[in-house]
């Protein structure tokens, strides 16, 4: 197929580019700029870089055009639900235009779940709507409505390799500086995927994406550390020696309030459906190597 991945430069974008050239796909990553170094990486993963703005539809429209399936993993902060919205309509008239059923895999995450007081959540536990992602629930109902050939992958806490946004790079920065805070409930606990075995769950949904058509994967390991304790194994890795900092989840900002609570996934359906076993066991297992990934991708920048 020809797929076209909105967030291919980001961190779990430039992982699934490349799983999906390795598949034999011919896929195409959409960035602002091809000429940087994000773009030259892609083409050495044989993905082709394509210029567009996802805020700006009329840049990357012309690229829908004999795209079999859209990758979407990309949040845009400055109107996160409106640019969502747009992308639907986007492929609404597409499939008007050439009648061409391009199929949609759509990217939220386990924090839009929010507060819902349960041990494990699953594709059927319904979201907090009082959450500060819980607007990500209603998109993906929007979706459903829309009459789209779609699936929803809700990933868990990602890590490993250059962890560009993983809650563990930003502890490893933390550590290097000095000041390691943890934000919020000390006991809570998160499920996490390492971002490669993440990158494979979508391979399998294209594999056959009219088997999953209409449906939600959850896509996360068995990790079940708190997260207070997996910030200890990180800045130890950094070589950071001292005590770490404990801080409001207020002060850390929208997404660390949004995951100020237990947010422990099972996988138990990707599983069944696709086949999806994670290879990566756990974060602890090699912290230091997850450092030294991290770190090595620091000196490119």
């Amino acid at each position: 197929m020809q797929i076209l991945v909105i967030g291919a430069t980001g961190y779990a974008g430039r992982r699934v580019s490349a799983a999906l050239a390795r598949a034999g796909h011919r896929v195409l990553g959409l960035t602002r700029d091809t000429t940087g170094q994000a773009a030259r990486d892609l083409t050495i993963s044989e993905v082709t870089p394509v210029e567009g703005d996802f805020t700006k539809p009329e840049t990357w429209r012309g690229h829908l055009d004999g795209t079999d399936a859209v990758v979407h993993l990309l949040m845009e902060l400055s109107d996160p639900f409106g640019g969502d919205q747009r992308l639907f309509a986007e492929l609404v008239a597409a499939q008007e235009r050439d009648g061409r059923r391009r199929h949609l895999v759509f990217t939220t995450g386990i924090s839009s779940y929010g507060r819902t007081g349960l041990p494990l959540m699953d594709e059927n536990t319904p979201g907090n709507p009082e959450s500060p992602l819980g607007f990500r629930f209603t998109l993906e109902k929007e979706l459903a409505a829309g009459g789209l050939a779609h699936t929803v992958v809700r990933p868990g806490f990602m890590y490993g390799g250059p962890a560009t946004t993983s809650m563990t790079g930003e502890w490893f920065a933390a550590a290097e500086a000095g000041k390691p805070v943890f934000y919020g409930d000390t006991a809570k606990r998160w499920s996490w995927v390492h971002v490669d075995d993440l990158a494979d769950a979508y391979v399998r949904i294209l594999d056959n994406p009219t088997a999953v058509d209409g449906d939600v994967f959850v896509v996360a390991d068995d990790q079940r550390l708190p997260a207070l304790d997996m910030q200890h194994v990180a800045v130890r890795a950094a070589g950071y020696t001292g005590e770490i900092i404990l801080g409001t989840a207020e002060a850390g900002g929208m997404l660390q309030m949004a995951a100020d609570q237990d947010e422990l996934v099972t996988s138990a359906k990707a599983h069944r459906l696709l086949g999806w076993r994670p290879r990566h066991a756990s974060f602890t297992d090699n912290p230091e190597q997850h450092y030294r990934a991290w770190k090595a991708n620091q000196s490119r920048r």
